[in-house]
């Protein structure tokens, strides 16, 4: 006999407390999603200065230029590589000997996928800004650090933050393959309903819907960040 519409909604979330699959893997993807853009904003940022420190300088020294080399490197072996298969890597094989958190080796896994894209955004967006701001910002006295800090990086920051943020969504919905290590993420929360009920619908509408709504809160975020920081043109 076929359930009712009430009655498929009790037998996958309220029978047995099966929506907490859910709301636990929601606070683990919102974990590993947070630690993840913190550290793809730090390895991101960090490659991007020694490219474009490295592009603009005339005669770049010899580490610089081996930095150089190791963040082409990193980019190319990230970004010709499945985010998944890096999962898997860094769990199975890096860690493998270590009784490690499998939420944090997410986190660092994610981290890494995305500092590689973070890196070309933040490079576009400091090659974007026209040489003569560095220029005017060492006639003032400041030294390129300052420069930088100052006068580039806000301008670039305005600049990326439309790409940044369409990454930070990208990333958000790449953490729906953690279960591949067996994390409780908000996916593999509605796949054990699944599995328990036999019914595929509600479960992972639910968890859609879920995607949908933190999707579109950071989208509201991002324009809220856009509209004021182009107010700022303007005064």
């Amino acid at each position: 006999m076929a359930l009712s519409f009430s009655e498929k909604f009790y037998l996958n979330f309220i029978k047995d407390n099966r929506w907490k699959y859910l709301t636990t893997g929601l606070q683990n993807t919102i974990i590993i999603a947070l630690f993840a853009v913190l550290i793809g904003v730090a390895i991101g940022f960090l490659i991007a200065m020694v490219r474009t420190t490295h592009d603009k300088s005339p005669k770049p020294r010899w580490w610089l230029s081996l930095l150089n080399v190791f963040a082409k490197l990193y980019l190319t072996i990230i970004r010709g590589t499945p985010a998944l298969i890096q999962l898997m890597i860094i769990y199975y094989v890096v860690f493998a000997s270590v009784d490690i958190n499998k939420t944090l080796v997410a986190s660092v896994a994610f981290g890494l996928n995305s500092g590689a894209y973070v890196a070309e955004i933040f490079r576009s967006g400091i090659m974007s800004i026209d040489r003569g701001q560095m220029e005017a910002g060492r006639s003032l006295g400041l030294n390129y650090n300052a420069t930088m800090w100052l006068i580039i990086m806000p301008q670039a920051i305005k600049n990326i933050l439309p790409a940044l943020g369409n990454e930070f969504i990208v990333l958000l919905k790449e953490t729906s393959i953690s279960g591949y290590i067996a994390i409780q993420d908000l996916t593999k929360g509605g796949d054990i309903i699944r599995s328990r009920t036999y019914e595929a619908l509600l479960p992972l509408v639910a968890v859609a819907l879920i995607y949908l709504v933190m999707v579109i809160g950071l989208e509201k975020l991002v324009g809220l960040l856009e509209r004021r920081l182009a107010k700022s043109d303007y005064r």
